[in-house]
């Protein structure tokens, strides 16, 4: 269970689910409805990592063994304080102090047409952790689970300094998950236009996201805390790999 982050601020402003595609002409700027407050974010990619990108794989595992974190950009959503990151007993280790709090680790070495995205983590008893895929300033696609049950698959967009758009694609409950467990291995294949989401190996559901035309990008990390902290997330391992 691991994890992974560094500082800049997004405005998530309402509050919306849905359980199918939204239609064009309900385009909002929202967050899910259990996500934490409103916040800012800059609107510039994160910087690219100093570590040669030919130097790791285009498919990995990363167990968090090392020390080395390069390859990783973060940024911070929300939240009073910055979260603290850091690698112990073979785990990477995410500390977010301040409620409604969104920290997001990117691995910056390759973009990704079709990838298949899955780590093992345990988290918080109030909070989210998720993926994110086709990560580039023209958006990225995230996949969360939270702590009362239910997951959510989100649009992100930075619109400008300050500004992130959210748009729902899915939002519901699911019986592989359970309320105030957060120990799960959580998967996100992005194969053409379709996103299909794995908890604990079991396929259950699958999406069209044609509307929004991610061609590709990177993949990542999303946590986040709600009202109750400290909240700690901390991830087994990371792994890309080709889709199935």
């Amino acid at each position: 269970m691991k994890k992974f982050l560094i500082g800049f601020f997004l405005l998530i402003t309402a509050c919306q689910s849905a359980t199918s595609i939204p239609q064009a002409e309900s385009t909002l700027t929202i967050a899910p409805p259990t996500q934490p407050e409103p916040a800012t974010a800059t609107a510039t990619l994160p910087p690219a990592p100093t570590l040669t990108a030919t130097l790791i794989p285009l498919y990995f595992t990363d167990d968090f063994d090392a020390t080395d974190t390069t390859a990783w950009t973060s940024f911070q959503t929300g939240g009073e304080t910055l979260p603290t990151l850091r690698i112990e007993n073979g785990l990477l280790r995410f500390d977010l102090s301040s409620p409604n709090s969104w920290y997001y680790a990117v691995h910056s070495s390759h973009d990704y047409e079709d990838v298949n995205v899955a780590a093992k983590f345990d988290g918080p008893p109030s909070g989210s952790t998720g993926l994110i895929c086709r990560y580039s300033e023209s958006g990225w696609y995230e996949f969360n689970i939270s702590s009362d049950g239910t997951y959510n698959v989100l649009f992100g967009q930075l619109l400008g300094e300050g500004i992130a758009n959210y748009l729902p694609i899915a939002s519901d409950p699911t019986e592989y998950l359970t309320p105030d467990l957060m120990d799960y291995e959580i998967g996100l294949v992005c194969q053409e236009n379709f996103l299909s989401l794995f908890i604990n190996g079991k396929l259950f559901r699958k999406l069209d996201v044609t509307r929004f035309a991610l061609s590709e990008g990177r993949v990542g990390i999303s946590t986040a805390s709600f009202k109750d902290v400290p909240a700690i997330v901390t991830f087994d391992w990371f792994k890309v790999s080709t889709p199935e």
